[in-house]
């Protein structure tokens, strides 16, 4: 929530003066100069009535600047967003609040809140007179097709007397900003060939380091294996205890989102750019909701900041802090200039980064062998392929083209790598693009190779 102190905007000496005398309306203004033109004309006719008349038309201008300019330092004003944080295409509700420190009831008060062109216009409200230690609140909805950041404010406040004889404005210092996220959508839970059954005691596993005379016993769970059961432990707890034999690992998950420039045509909420932001963004929420460790990683190599030194996020903080966290990056991720994913390769250390899902756009020959090398460094491998030439015409191709053969190239070098890859048409939703991966990789890797194991749901 943002606030403006009663200070802000206080002049001081006869600069405070001049600026509050330059908001005399022009209702003010001729006020004054009536005032005293009859003053003028009361001393050299001697009439002393008239300039009885003259001295009050000339002061009620005077009196109401000076009230205004008084009130101007005592009011002040707070923000807030709820929420702060939202899809694109979703409203945003924005509430204002004026509060009246002074001693004087205020006259009328005009608000203006400066918004981005993107969010609508600028919203304008006007409050009666607001009761000394009164408050008033206003509020007003944005909304915004476009994922970024956008300021709020700061809130501008004009101040009129009753009689209309001044108005001054008052800028407040304090803005807020709302995040717009891309859009998710929900994900059905789906299973890749070669998922780990388990115990119960975690997705992945890996094998004690503990000889028999270490071991570390645990009690006994319903669906534990009898041939883990240890005696001597049992013997001396009283209760039947099992062998940790492995140790569970947290299962892991790399969303990579290719930005490179080079890779994407187009622009705007319905361009292939935008639908790949969106399906990675709906990727790391669904993974997080099923307890995965999870990483954001870009062509460029980078990852999310404020990860641990393991780049993966959701291990060691709560899952919505990580979602937040990754979803404000994707908030405002652009295009990179690079025109190769080798930085992402390299990222991938290899083996041990178990599920991989790539959101790529356009792949020549030589980005398509390296996204195939890519596949050796993860345990299973998901790819959604998108042609941004195929998304800047509308989804109308010809099957028999260069362009189809050059899709169907880099789809087909994808799967022999050991991919599940897909190819992303115009508005195919990604939880039908979702269910179809876990099918196709159920059924088998296409061209014969080994798929490996890993799992995701």
């Amino acid at each position: 929530m943002a606030a403006g102190g009663p200070a802000g905007g206080r002049g001081d000496g006869q600069g405070g003066l001049r600026a509050a005398l330059s908001g005399l309306t022009t209702r003010g203004r001729s006020f004054l100069a009536a005032g005293v033109a009859a003053a003028v004309c009361a001393y050299a006719l001697g009439q002393a009535d008239l300039l009885r008349v003259g001295l009050l038309l000339a002061a009620l201008p005077l009196i109401c600047t000076l009230v205004v300019y008084r009130t101007r330092h005592q009011v002040t004003s707070s923000r807030g967003l709820s929420p702060a944080r939202v899809p694109a295409t979703t409203e945003s509700r924005v509430r204002l609040r004026v509060d009246n420190v002074s001693r004087l009831p205020t006259g009328l008060l005009m608000l203006q809140d400066r918004v981005p062109y993107v969010l609508g216009p600028r919203p304008r409200f006007v409050l009666d007179r607001v009761q000394p230690g009164g408050r008033r609140e206003v509020s007003y909805r944005v909304r915004s097709d476009l994922r970024g950041r956008y300021p709020l404010g700061p809130l501008q406040l004009r101040l009129t007397d009753p009689f209309g004889m001044c108005e001054l404005t008052r800028s407040f210092t304090a803005y807020d900003t709302l995040t717009v996220v891309p859009r998710t959508e929900p994900l059905p839970p789906v299973r890749l060939s070669g998922e780990a059954a388990g115990y119960g005691d975690g997705r992945q596993r890996s094998l004690a380091l503990a000889g028999e005379d270490d071991v570390i016993p645990r009690g006994y769970r319903h669906g534990d294996d009898l041939r883990r059961v240890h005696w001597r432990s049992t013997a001396r707890y009283g209760e039947l205890m099992v062998r940790r034999e492995e140790q569970p690992q947290r299962a892991r998950c790399t969303v990579l989102l290719d930005t490179r420039r080079t890779a994407y045509q187009g622009a705007g909420p319905d361009s292939a750019f935008e639908w790949a932001v969106s399906g990675a963004a709906s990727t790391l929420v669904h993974m997080l909701e099923r307890g995965y460790a999870v990483r954001l990683l870009t062509d460029t190599g980078s990852s999310v900041p404020g990860e641990g030194s393991d780049g993966f996020a959701g291990a060691t903080q709560d899952s919505a802090d990580s979602a937040g966290l990754m979803m404000d990056t994707l908030a405002v991720v652009g295009h990179s200039d690079g025109e190769s994913l080798s930085p992402a390769y390299d990222v991938l250390r290899g083996g041990n980064e178990g599920l991989l899902v790539a959101f790529v756009g356009d792949l020549d020959k030589e980005q398509a062998a390296v996204a195939a090398r890519m596949r050796q460094r993860s345990g299973a491998a998901v790819a959604f392929v998108l042609d941004s030439a195929d998304w800047a015409r509308g989804g109308v191709q010809d099957s028999a083209g260069p362009a189809a053969e050059q899709a169907d190239d880099r789809l087909r070098r994808l799967r022999e790598a050991g991919w599940t890859a897909l190819a992303v048409k115009p508005g195919t939703a990604l939880a039908d693009l979702w269910r179809q991966a876990g099918q196709e990789s159920t059924a088998g890797p296409v061209g014969g190779t080994t798929a490996g194991t890993g799992g995701w749901s």
